[in-house]
């Protein structure tokens, strides 16, 4: 069952003439097409296996050809129903329960335990996938990172635990979303290892200390974070803010004109030294001045957000250093609002293991929507191929390598091979 049925072309439909008219009476000179989208209700499909049954007739002897082979041993869950299953959670955060409804609705009864249990087996088969995904991310010289938080397991009566996924995005477009159940620093020197290179990051304190702690680690910072301070002091006070967000705004226009310009590298690297490093400066050094020559509350929002920016100041001038550095963040909180998306509509995980396979699966789905991947084709592949693929070559299956070595010619569902 494909997430997202590829529209069909029905046979086209004469339109009746005038029914006043007799055939000798007009002439038809040409004619006018119009089209409408229809859908069709979801449906499911029973695939049938017709094996015969044959006797030898000098030994007697019975023999039948095997079942096809299935993704779960002595399961009747088809692949490209298991695809569906998960692109239809994960990627359309359709709830399981609601999944089971159109199921019954299409006069199909199972238990709601065995597609929890179907998307559990799916998770844990796809786990060395999404540990070699992680490593291969960790090989980045740039990393974003991030947290966000999920309730997941039960903290007592009535009551669920915050645990959070750490997004971690690499600099050959892929992301995963490690689980820990706290927002320690521990976290993040588990999640991280060995990795050396430039970290960026938010405001939060803890990827600052970890920075301390590793050698040849450069830690940089979100200016998009350091702009929203700002917009909360608004209220407060409209005239800096507005020259502020100003000030900032100038540095996006020049990152606009990098990007449509197609500066890359040395040529990036010498416009942000021409044009936005001097903006750069100017912006803090208007900063000191007016925390200096104004009278302003130690409380006032702006002061709070000036002195956010400042205690920040090596941090957020990473990006002017090394032409591969984003100035935001923003990229990786736009692919973190699958899980945002999620938890609004299955709210929780019953357990922490739960957790880490919701983040095993949107690692896979969101680094396929990175590299152009139909996460459909993809899963209908994968699952089909990792239980007999090398496990020393585990890592050409992740969606950037399965992309390159497997997309041509991919693993299909006996229901794709039918439609075909």
């Amino acid at each position: 069952m494909p997430a997202s049925p590829r529209p069909t072309r029905e046979p086209s439909k004469s339109l009746p003439l005038k029914a006043d008219l007799p055939p000798e009476a007009y002439e038809v000179i040409g004619e006018k097409v119009t089209y409408r989208l229809a859908q069709r209700p979801g449906a499911y499909v029973i695939l049938k296996y017709i094996r015969p049954v044959i006797k030898r007739k000098e030994s007697e002897a019975l023999s039948c050809p095997p079942a096809p082979p299935a993704v779960f041993e002595k399961s009747f869950a088809d692949v490209s129903l298991l695809a569906g299953l998960l692109i239809d959670k994960f990627a359309y955060h359709l709830p399981l329960y609601r999944q089971h409804q159109r199921l019954l609705r299409a006069g199909i009864r199972l238990s709601r335990g065995t597609l929890t249990q179907w998307v559990q087996r799916a998770a844990e088969l796809l786990e060395p996938i999404y540990h070699a995904l992680l490593s291969s991310i960790l090989l980045s010289q740039v990393l974003a990172m991030d947290e966000t938080p999920l309730k997941a397991g039960r903290h007592g009566k009535g009551k669920l635990h915050t645990g959070y996924f750490w997004p971690i995005y690499g600099d050959q477009e892929e992301i995963a979303f490690p689980f820990a159940a706290s927002r320690a620093q521990s976290v993040v020197r588990e999640a991280l290892g060995k990795f050396c290179g430039v970290l960026l990051t938010d405001g939060y304190i803890v990827y600052d200390r970890f920075a301390q702690t590793v050698n040849r680690l450069v830690h940089a910072q979100c200016w998009s974070h350091t702009r929203r301070h700002f917009v909360d002091a608004e209220r407060a006070e409209p005239q800096f803010v507005a020259e502020a967000l100003d000030r900032i705004g100038a540095f996006y226009k020049e990152e606009a004109y990098i990007r449509t310009h197609g500066l890359e590298a040395d040529a990036k690297l010498a416009h942000r030294g021409e044009h936005t490093k001097p903006l750069v400066e100017a912006f803090f050094l208007w900063l000191k001045q007016t925390l200096i020559t104004q009278v302003l509350l130690p409380s006032n929002p702006f002061t709070q957000a000036a002195r956010y920016a400042l205690e920040r100041e090596a941090a957020l001038k990473v990006f002017l250093a090394y032409p591969n550095v984003p100035m935001d963040t923003n990229h990786l909180e736009r692919e973190s609002r699958a899980i945002a998306l999620g938890r609004r509509n299955w709210l929780f995980c019953w357990t922490e293991v739960g957790a880490r396979h919701v983040g095993v699966i949107q690692s896979l789905l969101a680094s396929c929507r990175l590299q152009g991947v139909d996460p459909y084709a993809y899963l209908v592949d994968v699952l089909q191929r990792v239980d007999t693929h090398p496990a020393f070559e585990v890592q050409l299956l992740t969606p950037r390598l399965w992309k390159q070595h497997f997309a041509e010619h991919p693993l299909r569902s006996d229901l794709d091979r039918i439609r075909q």
